[in-house]
């Protein structure tokens, strides 16, 4: 199964800070647009950030702009999508997930039904 692979999931206190991983599974990202979406309890899956294919442009979603920032790392084909996440609040707790589109060079995308390519997530809890 071709999917990403997160880690770096975590119990932290508010205020605090947590990075997140996402690496591939059989097969390099290296040229796709990589996205990060979260899930809490009862609630619908939501996008969290995004990065183009090239790491030139990223997107946020207004609740996480300012305090979360995606980047991405090659070394020779391999490709690691990163979320560094500072000032965490209660709120942020969720399941985070990696996602890819199903196709190459792509820009940051924000729709989650443009991402082919799932993880099984990690979870990110915040105490209060």
């Amino acid at each position: 199964q071709v999917q990403p692979v997160e880690s770096g999931g975590g119990l932290v206190q508010a205020g605090g800070s947590l990075t997140l991983s996402c690496a591939a599974s059989r097969r390099t990202f290296s040229s796709y647009a990589m996205g990060w979406f979260r899930q809490a309890p009862g609630k619908e899956r939501e996008f969290v950030a995004a990065i183009n294919w090239s790491g030139s442009t990223t997107d946020y979603s207004d609740s996480v702009k300012g305090r979360f920032t995606i980047s991405r790392v090659r070394v020779d084909d391999e490709n690691t999508v990163y979320l560094q996440m500072n000032n965490l609040k209660p709120e942020d707790t969720a399941v985070y997930y990696c996602a890819a589109p199903k196709t190459p060079y792509g820009s940051a995308l924000r729709r989650r039904v443009e991402y082919d390519y799932w993880g099984l997530g990690t979870q990110v809890t915040v105490s209060s």
